[in-house]
């Protein structure tokens, strides 16, 4: 399964699984042959001249490692342009054409998309107990549209046991957390409640409502999903 950093990323048809015109990623030509002068600039950290099939090769092997959403992969493709035009001078709206260019044909043929990418990782982010709310953020720094967020949001609202996914989640993350219900019972009253709020914070910053946290947190345990 691909990489995304240190998330479980759910990865999109690319190539042969998309429309013809994907086509155009697997006839990019192979850039020219390493020469020991080029290799020795690389060993010093100086990027290669950036040309227009060399930002296709690089989106080329971004897509094929990780999925993505074209907001993203411009930045990744902005960025290699950016640090070879620094180095070896160039045409900066030249180059942003370029990248544009390179990441609008990718999109036309299906080899990213931005609702694919959307639906799995909300879905594996709901199935490591991350909440709404999280997964919301984490979607949108990826560049994803705050409608397309929404959506796949409600669409995923509901588990595929028919539970309430946020629930499901929020009960999953606390029992991994050991928190709540699932953490050490205080005798004491006053610890107790300074524990409850604790818990009830600490879904709070994983995402999730005050509502759910106070469901599985102040709740018992036989309010657990099954």
């Amino acid at each position: 399964m691909p990489k995304q950093g240190k998330e479980t990323i759910f990865r999109a048809p690319i190539l042969a699984a998309v429309a013809p015109e994907a086509r155009y990623i697997q006839h990019m030509v192979k850039p020219p042959l390493n020469t020991a002068a080029s290799k020795a600039a690389r060993k010093l950290g100086v990027p290669r001249p950036m040309t227009k099939r060399r930002l296709e090769n690089i989106a080329k092997f971004h897509i094929e490692r990780f999925a993505t959403t074209a907001a993203n992969l411009r930045r990744v493709l902005q960025r290699r342009a950016e640090r070879a035009r620094r180095a070896h001078g160039g045409d900066a709206a030249e180059i942003r054409e370029w990248v544009e260019d390179v990441v609008a044909r990718l999109v036309k043929s299906g080899a990213v998309n931005d609702g694919l990418y959307a639906a799995g990782r909300t879905a594996s982010l709901r199935r490591l107990g991350k909440g709404p709310g999280k997964i919301r953020a984490l979607l949108m720094a990826k560049g994803v549209d705050r409608a397309l967020v929404e959506a796949v949001l409600t669409e995923t609202a509901i588990s595929e046991t028919g539970g309430d996914a946020a629930l499901e989640a929020a009960f999953a993350y606390a029992k991994r957390r050991r928190i709540g219900p699932f953490g050490k019972q205080l005798d004491d009253k006053k610890a107790q409640r300074t524990q409850t709020q604790k818990d009830l914070a600490a879904l709070g910053r994983a995402g999730f409502s005050y509502d759910i946290a106070k469901q599985v947190i102040i709740g018992d345990r036989e309010k657990e999903p099954a």
